[in-house]
């Protein structure tokens, strides 16, 4: 399988790796930095460099059965199994997902209710609580922006899936289980803030997610809450 070296540092933005398979369209290499869809976050997208020099778009980056696919353009020259290339990401669009996806862990630590889904794009985001009661968007914004300008750090280790077994409360989402089947689970902290399993890419401290804005708070549904987000740029 694809070794994700996006899993240790999300700043990385290019390596070098060993083509192992082709499918259709996508390439699979040994390692990679692109992040694949998964838990609300899009797949990366950027550049696969041939030996030859030939620049090839990565329109998506999704997970396959044989490793991490790196979908290319329709109709892109397929590189050979054994073929060393170059793997560069969209850095200015991954950051961007980077905070937005930090900015809804700290939207988690504020609002005291269990997650039901929830996605992130480039400029904006949303999560779906299981709340009944309305909430005060004026006052919500207020303490996330707070939250935020506190520039708490964030750091990452790993514990066992019996570990977190015996932490259920560890898990905000009800929707979406962490990434689990390696006998280990990546959580994600903030420093005095939030602690939860997450396998996305996440800004080094909140300061860096900026100023955001609650665009609306919407009623999904008797017990659900959608809160829309979006960067106060």
């Amino acid at each position: 399988m694809t070794v994700e070296l996006f899993r240790e540092d999300g700043y990385l933005t290019s390596c070098e790796a060993l083509v192992v398979a082709t499918e259709d369209n996508a390439v699979i290499v040994d390692q990679t930095v692109f992040y694949p869809l998964g838990g609300g976050q899009p797949g990366d997208v950027g550049t696969l460099t041939l030996g030859d020099g030939s620049v090839l778009q990565v329109i998506d980056t999704i997970k396959g059965e044989q490793g991490i696919k790196h979908v290319l353009a329709e109709e892109s020259p397929l590189p050979q199994v054994g073929d060393r290339v170059s793997l560069e990401i969209d850095w200015a669009r991954r950051h961007r997902l980077m905070r937005m996806h930090s900015c809804m862990h700290m939207l988690c630590s504020i609002v005291p209710f269990p997650v039901t889904g929830g996605s992130i794009r480039e400029d904006s985001a949303r999560l779906d609580f299981d709340a009944e009661e309305p909430m005060d968007k004026e006052a919500l914004n207020a303490e996330l922006n707070r939250v935020i300008s506190e520039d708490h750090p964030m750091s990452l280790r790993w514990i066992s899936d019996a570990e977190l077994d015996a932490q259920p409360e560890l898990v905000r989402t009800m929707s979406v289980q962490p990434p689990r089947g390696s006998g280990r689970v990546r959580l994600v902290e903030f420093a005095g803030v939030d602690l939860q399993p997450c396998g996305g890419t996440h800004v080094k401290s909140t300061a860096e997610i900026g100023a955001v804005r609650i665009r609306k708070i919407e009623k999904k549904g008797r017990h659900n809450r959608r809160v829309n987000i979006v960067f106060d740029d």
